[in-house]
């Protein structure tokens, strides 16, 4: 079976709202607000609407139990008068979370399988900053030494 061929696409619900009048406190309140209910991801795309006027385009990955609820929040902490709703198909890859050990100390990295192969290895940002600024080098070196560790756990 190819790598392609292992990843099975899932039933989620897409939804959206325009909005032109809001502050950024605010929209980012209502995006905090949406994650913590359970969205599966959640997100602003910079858009124009009448009159030229700048907005954004909130939307909001959630599983189908979950819209309703979540329409319900957006119409609560948003000016939004509406908020469309459709079902879309998601594709996601396998992940897995390993401990890896640093010269400097632990990192979590997310590991992204297709097909039960190693496709890529990031290094949780957190953790890479803490001990960067702890250590005063380079967050760069860190995630390098983080990736090259982990790669080791997972042969």
């Amino acid at each position: 079976m190819s790598a392609e061929a292992a990843a099975t696409p899932t039933r989620v619900t897409l939804l959206e709202c325009n909005l032109d009048d809001m502050t950024g406190e605010a929209l980012g309140y209502a995006l905090e607000r949406l994650l913590e209910a359970g969205a599966l991801e959640a997100w602003f795309t910079p858009i124009y609407m009448k009159k030229n006027r700048p907005a954004v385009l909130l939307s909001a990955l959630c599983r189908p139990e979950d819209a309703e609820g979540l329409t319900a929040l957006l119409l609560r902490e948003t000016s939004t008068l509406g908020v469309r709703r459709r079902e879309v198909e998601r594709t996601i890859a396998d992940r897995q979370m390993v401990l890896v050990q640093t010269q400097w100390g632990p990192v979590w990295c997310k590991v992204k399988l297709l097909g039960g192969a190693v496709i890529s290895i990031k290094p949780e940002h957190d953790d890479c900053a803490r001990l960067a600024r702890a250590e005063g080098i380079p967050l760069e070196t860190v995630v390098q030494a983080a990736r090259i560790a982990a790669q080791g756990q997972m042969r």
